[in-house]
């Protein structure tokens, strides 16, 4: 068995390390004099030249940009000490600094690319019935099992993987949950959870994990919220915000933007209200019509992508808040993150797709090891195709480049994961997506050019 990220590989790293974990317990102390001091002796640790780069790119941010100074003491300050323990040292040290060296020595050796994590639905179970709910076409009694679980995130481990991402269904609605997140505390975790069932024991139990942060779904304010969600959701979601607050938790928001709410989620009235409410940090997806009923009219449209484009940044900049647009923010990560480059997706029935809104499958984890459903013909499909576009601003094969995900199912034999799944592919939506992209196409070029040779990294 291979062993943890924490053997022989980095034993060169052991006091650095061991002077971070010190570090991170006394950072709220004095931010102003530590935080610089984390990141000297991340750097040191740091292997490659690129993430040494990232690193000074992030202490200069720091040191010039008051905001992300309000951010960094912010979240230093009111977090948990059980939190910031563990999940400073499981997510920044084991799978950031030492994780992705490991990984990428190992996959050299393995001959396969491991990504930097997994995003799996435990269940399919949910307790709302959201409109246009992006996995509104599984199956709704499908879960993976514990002992399934308790040996992926081993096999993750074994290969580098400290961090999980769950979806579903409803994340909170497997039984098994903190049972999974107290047995791999040595791991960082994150959920998209409606909210709805963080109640006082649910939050009192986030702080004893200490290695686990959630990300509420919100669509806007009350009215835009309870209209997707089912009504008296929003005011279920500001009082769990309100438990995760007063006990110090680390919590996001995970926004889907479409052609309706654009203006409301980026509005600064929001972006200030989720500030007080004590989030931290937020995904934006922009509306992909996959699942239950899709509907290509809540798409945005190219001038209101070529908006979020420029706000996103703005905010990030300007609010002591870091919010990732999932698609704008390509140029950041280089392309396109799926079909196993940074990460994969395990439905609750256990098919491995390359992507939460690409239900397509090979295998199933339930079949096969961790290994052997990264050497699948549907990731290295997407893996030599990447980027699929030289302009960084369309790196989405369902959206920005529609004709790779074709070539990349046909290629590789993939299977759709429930009925409707194909119509990314074929008929009305697919046309839809070719004629949108060329839209897109054309506004993301003139973009693009703009930006050349004078873009930085906004925020973190």
């Amino acid at each position: 068995m291979r062993k943890s990220v924490f053997n022989l590989y980095h034993a060169r790293n052991f006091l650095a390390a061991q002077i971070l974990f010190r570090i991170l317990a006394y950072l709220e102390k004095n931010p102003e004099v530590n935080f610089p001091r984390l990141l000297a002796v991340a750097k040191k640790i740091a292997v490659f030249k690129k993430h040494k780069d990232q690193i000074d790119r992030v202490a200069a941010t720091y040191r010039e940009n008051e905001a992300i100074q309000k951010y960094v003491h912010r979240l230093l300050t009111n977090t948990h000490p059980n939190v910031k323990k563990r999940l400073g040292h499981n997510w920044f040290i084991s799978e950031m600094l030492l994780g992705i060296p490991y990984r990428q020595n190992l996959s050299e050796k393995l001959g396969v690319h491991i990504p930097n994590f997994l995003l799996v639905d435990p269940t399919s179970a949910c307790n709302l019935s959201c409109t246009g709910c992006w996995a509104g076409k599984y199956g709704k009694k499908d879960s993976l099992s514990l002992a399934r679980l308790d040996r992926l995130f081993t096999e993750a481990k074994e290969l580098g993987i400290y961090w999980i991402v769950f979806s579903g269904g409803e994340p909170l609605c497997y039984p098994h949950l903190f049972d999974l997140l107290a047995k791999h505390s040595d791991m960082a975790f994150m959920a998209y959870t409606n909210g709805t069932l963080i109640n006082e024991k649910v939050a009192d139990k986030i702080i004893a994990v200490g290695n686990f942060t959630p990300a509420i779904s919100l669509e806007g304010w009350k009215e835009t919220t309870d209209a997707r969600r089912g009504a008296g959701t929003f005011d279920k979601i500001m009082r769990a915000m309100d438990l995760l607050r007063e006990r110090g938790a680390v919590f996001g928001v995970s926004v889907t933007i479409t052609r309706y709410n654009v203006m409301e989620v980026t509005s600064d009235e929001f972006i200030d209200f989720l500030i007080e409410k004590g989030v931290t940090y937020g995904w934006t997806f922009h509306y992909i019509p996959i699942g239950r009923n899709p509907d290509v009219d809540l798409m945005v449209t190219p001038e209101q992508r070529a908006y979020l484009a420029e706000r996103i940044p703005y905010i990030r900049t300007h609010k002591p808040i870091q919010i990732a647009d999932f698609w704008n923010d390509g140029e950041l990560v280089e392309g396109c993150i799926a079909g196993g480059r940074s990460y994969f997706h395990i439905n609750a029935k256990g098919d491995v797709e390359p992507c939460a809104f690409v239900h397509f499958a090979l295998d199933n984890i339930n079949e096969k090891s961790l290994l052997e459903v990264l050497k699948s013909p549907l990731f290295a499909a997407y893996q030599k195709r990447q980027p699929f576009s030289k302009n960084l601003l369309r790196p989405c094969p369902i959206i920005d480049v529609p004709q790779a995900l074709r070539e990349i199912v046909r290629e590789s034999g993939a299977r759709p994961t429930h009925e409707g799944a194909e119509t990314v592919l074929e008929g009305t939506i697919a046309r839809f997506l070719d004629r949108r992209s060329s839209e897109w196409e054309k506004a993301a070029d003139e973009i693009w050019a703009a930006r050349r040779g004078t873009k930085k990294a906004e925020g973190f």
